[in-house]
């Protein structure tokens, strides 16, 4: 069975869910890329990756929690950030290592790309977690 969930509290997505949880041995949550906005749609930190990094992860963790798991629990995360700059990549790594997220031991990728979904967006989080 595979429970696909909208969170009120954040940005309603455009044609996607915040979270797919599927039940398997444990409780998995797939979760859909996180972004910058408030939940009015207004980008946060423009040209600040480390101001979207927080506010991608702020975001992220709402969204966890409403399927009932949260960023210490996260198994497996991607994070993109657009820019050519080494310096914005370690700006939102930096961001990404103080937090929570790195709280227990998991996978982790970190990308630099040319440009994300929303305009002036810079930090796109995905994340699968276990829910506990």
């Amino acid at each position: 069975m595979t429970l696909r969930t909208i969170v009120p509290a954040l940005l309603t997505p455009p044609g996607y869910a915040h979270a797919a949880v599927v039940e398997t041995g444990e409780r998995l949550a797939f979760m859909a890329g996180a972004v910058p906005m408030d939940a009015e749609g207004n980008l946060v930190g423009p040209g600040d990756p480390a101001a979207q990094a927080r506010q991608v992860l702020g975001n992220l963790e709402t969204a966890l929690r409403a399927v009932g798991s949260d960023l210490s629990h996260v198994i497996a995360s991607t994070v993109y950030v657009a820019t050519t700059r080494h310096e914005d990549l370690l700006r939102a790594w930096e961001v990404v290592q103080a937090s929570e997220l790195s709280a227990g031991p998991h996978t982790s990728t970190l990308l630099g790309v040319s440009f994300l979904g929303y305009s002036g967006q810079m930090v796109e989080i995905t994340a699968t977690a276990v829910i506990p």
